[in-house]
């Protein structure tokens, strides 16, 4: 089970860290906020719920063995989920390895005409099946991607229904006209469910079960987490627990907050968290019409990679970030480092050590250096990196996130930045 130690909040000074008062503090807000967020009639911790899983496995087993290769067409909300299920619960170079009874995915997150390109060196047309993921069906990115791919799949004369699957509104829009027409199966976006939190519907589910991924675990790790996400009980309440101290932390100025899990196939969850609370948190307006222009910047950092790459910068410089660790108790094989030079003193500490407790000592020894310079961190802790692990983490940051927008009387749910700049981008490329 995912638990959360914030003891190093106790250890900073008053001025950067929290005592066990002032975590405490928020706590009779909770069943106000749940109310709330129920109020937004949003439906992220519903749809867990939804009788769509056997159809997809249905479709999985239908699947198997039929192609080599699963392409995915989505941007943001469409993609990271699946890019993350992917770097966590598969093999870390599955894509390198021979071809397997389940095809290989790869998510075509940009427009770059090079990625539309050069992909078509990797896969075989009549063994790929093009995964096209857009609620509205008019982002630009995705219809773009999909009248590209469908026009290479026509020219090859290859059945549409067969090599296209859409994930898209259940009612209306050019990607539900587009499959009505030609027999393209579709799978639904919830009304109530945004991009961002899209990774337990379809979005997420259908490619996953695709390559292989039981997500029949992944959604009982997120039931346990939506349990515990509905509770009144702050003991319990670990999504209430992260979002209270982030926001009384931000409130004493620590504007960004740094996800970083000491696990390689957890840093796409980092990627997935930083579009999450980017866009859910950073508002202009809040629930009264009033500016305020809040938010917590969000940055992505992988153990003990960026300890070379970013942490001069966190012990050293502006004190204005939270640390969230991941640690994951079973990183999974036992790796001992053989010790080639027993007689080097100097290498003296390798002696009878794996890559286990090297990794876990030195995520250990970045925390407690952190500490030594009144650095906040804190550290969610999970048995190891699966599927149930993985729906716990989804859910725990989601949850967390809308508690964040009771928080700051802001609604966490819209993204109208987001929605200026794709009216801005059609604006100008009708301009003559």
């Amino acid at each position: 089970m995912l638990t959360i130690d914030v003891k190093n909040l106790t250890k900073v000074t008053s001025a950067n860290g929290l005592s066990e008062t002032e975590m405490a503090s928020k706590n009779k807000l909770i069943h106000a906020y749940l109310q709330k967020i129920e109020a937004r009639g949003v439906g992220f911790y519903k749809t867990i719920d939804a009788p769509w899983t056997e159809e997809i496995l249905a479709l999985a087993k239908k699947s198997d063995r039929k192609y080599y290769d699963v392409v995915v067409l989505g941007i943001g909300g469409s993609s990271l989920g699946m890019l993350c299920l992917q770097q966590s619960l598969k093999h870390l170079f599955e894509n390198e390895k021979p071809r397997s009874s389940t095809p290989r995915v790869h998510v075509l997150d940009n427009i770059d005409p090079v990625l539309m390109t050069e992909i078509q060196d990797v896969i075989s047309l009549n063994k790929t099946l093009f995964i096209t993921i857009s609620k509205s069906g008019t982002t630009p990115e995705t219809i773009s991607q999909y009248f590209y791919f469908r026009s290479l799949t026509d020219k090859a004369e290859l059945p549409a229904n067969l090599h296209h699957l859409f994930i898209t509104d259940a009612h209306k829009g050019v990607l539900k006209d587009i499959a009505d027409r030609d027999g393209i199966k579709t799978f639904p976006i919830p009304d109530d469910v945004g991009g961002r939190f899209s990774v337990q519907t379809p979005v997420g589910l259908v490619p996953a079960a695709l390559i292989g991924i039981d997500i029949v675990e992944l959604l009982k790790g997120m039931r346990a987490m939506r349990d515990r996400f509905l509770s009144d009980d702050a003991s319990i309440n670990v999504p209430f627990q992260l979002a209270s101290l982030q926001y009384q932390l931000e409130q004493k100025g620590k504007l960004i907050n740094v996800l970083m899990p000491y696990s390689q196939k957890l840093i796409r969850l980092a990627d997935w968290y930083r579009q999450l609370l980017a866009e859910s948190i950073g508002k202009k307006l809040n629930d009264k019409g009033e500016t305020v222009n809040v938010g917590i910047t969000p940055i992505n950092a992988l153990g003990v990679t960026d300890q070379h790459s970013q942490t001069q910068l966190y012990n050293e410089g502006p004190n204005d970030k939270l640390f969230i660790f991941v640690e994951v108790e079973k990183l999974g094989a036992e790796v001992k480092i053989p010790h080639l030079l027993p007689d080097n003193e100097a290498l003296g500490y390798l002696q009878n050590i794996t890559f286990n407790k090297l990794i876990n000592t030195e995520k250990k020894a970045t925390e407690a250096a952190y500490t030594q310079n009144d650095r906040p961190s804190i550290t969610l802790q999970i048995d190891e990196v699966n599927a149930y692990s993985l729906g716990e983490l989804f859910m725990l940051f989601e949850g967390a996130t809308a508690f964040l927008g009771e928080f700051y009387g802001i609604n966490a749910f819209d993204q109208p930045g987001v929605e200026l700049s794709k009216i801005l981008t059609r604006e100008m490329l009708l301009v003559k």
